[in-house]
C-alpha cells in the first residue's frame, strides 16, 4: 500500500496541483471545460500566496496525489471562517488516486493545523450532490452547519459543515 505524506506545497508542485484540481472537479461533475471556477482551481500559485496550500504525495514516487487550501479568517480565500475558526477549500484528489485515503489525509492535516493554531473549529462547505465527500466528512466527525449553507451561483448549492476542535 502506498504511504501518503502531507506537506506544504512548493512552487514545483503548482502545475501538478492545478491540473489535478481541475481533473478532480471535472471528474465528479462540479465543473466542465468552460466553467468559471476552473481558472481558480488551476492557479495553485495564487492560492499558495493567499493561504496555506498543502499537498499529499506518494512517498515512494513523490507524485502529487491531492491538494487542499487551508485558510484563516481575513485571508482572501476564507469564505466561511470567523474569528477562532479555520477552513479548508478546494480539496482535490487526482482521479487516479481516489479511494486510497488521500482526501482523508488532507482533511486530517487541516484539522491538525487548526489545532496547532488554537482554533476552536474548522468549517467547510461541500456540494449538495457530493455524497462520497459528505460520507467522508460525517465519518470524520464533521456536523451539518445549516447557517453556513450558501449558493454562490444559481446552479451551485454548498452545504456548510463544522468540526469542533474542543
Amino acid at each position: 500500500m502506498t504511504e501518503i505524506h502531507v506537506r506544504p506545497a512548493t512552487p514545483a508542485d503548482h502545475d501538478a496541483v492545478g491540473a489535478l484540481s481541475v481533473a478532480a472537479y471535472r471528474g465528479d461533475g462540479q465543473t466542465r471545460e468552460d466553467h468559471p471556477y476552473e481558472p481558480t482551481l488551476r492557479d495553485a500559485a495564487a492560492r499558495a500566496a493567499q493561504a496555506e496550500l498543502l499537498v499529499a504525495v506518494d512517498e515512494a514516487t513523490g507524485a502529487v496525489l491531492g491538494s487542499v487550501t487551508f485558510a484563516l479568517p481575513g485571508s482572501p480565500l476564507a469564505e466561511l471562517a470567523t474569528e477562532g475558526e479555520a477552513e479548508f477549500r478546494m480539496l482535490a484528489v487526482s482521479p487516479l488516486a481516489q479511494g486510497r485515503g488521500v482526501g482523508e489525509a488532507l482533511a486530517r492535516a487541516c484539522l491538525n493545523r487548526a489545532r496547532e493554531l488554537g482554533c476552536r473549529s474548522v468549517v467547510i462547505c461541500v456540494r449538495d450532490f457530493a455524497a462520497d465527500a459528505r460520507r467522508l466528512y460525517a465519518r470524520m466527525g464533521f456536523v451539518p452547519a445549516p447557517e453556513l449553507d450558501w449558493t454562490p451561483q444559481p446552479d451551485v448549492v454548498l452545504l456548510g459543515l463544522r468540526y469542533p476542535l474542543g
